[in-house]
């Protein structure tokens, strides 16, 4: 006779959010905690320099009025600051609707749960840069 388990599903304190932006993509755990946002294993103040990328990536709690009551960790790869802390953005909105469904509508009006598709267009053969030509010379 055999006993078959079954198994059972892994239940995780954590709501996941991916956020991808250019060449970045974001992968976001969130928890209820403190207000604590890791990313990359490091505080989001050491990460980010930049006062605007700051503000950027608290957005999505300041317009659902919950700063503070969730803990973030991000791990976030590919592209430049700029593009990490749209995607880190993203995430967290994708994260918080996943979280309360009520979220959504507030994130939605401000444009938070769009993905920005725009990516570097690609050089093309005979041009200088994507869209540049070398100079006309008619004499």
């Amino acid at each position: 006779m055999s006993t078959k388990k079954t198994k059972e599903p892994v239940v995780s304190p954590y709501k996941i959010g991916v956020g991808r932006r250019k060449a970045a993509i974001a992968r976001v755990f969130l928890k209820a905690g403190s207000g604590k946002i890791l990313v990359n294993n490091k505080d989001y103040k050491d990460y980010f320099t930049v006062e605007h990328l700051l503000t950027q990536i608290e957005l999505p709690f300041k317009v659902t009025e919950t700063e503070g009551r969730f803990d973030v960790k991000v791990n976030v790869q590919g592209g430049g600051i700029k593009g990490q802390a749209e995607a880190i953005k993203l995430g967290i909105s994708r994260a918080l609707v996943n979280e309360d469904e009520e979220f959504k509508p507030a994130l939605k009006k401000e444009g938070m749960m769009t993905r920005d598709a725009r990516k570097v267009e690609r050089k093309k053969p005979g041009l200088v840069k994507a869209r540049k030509k070398t100079q006309f010379s008619k004499r």
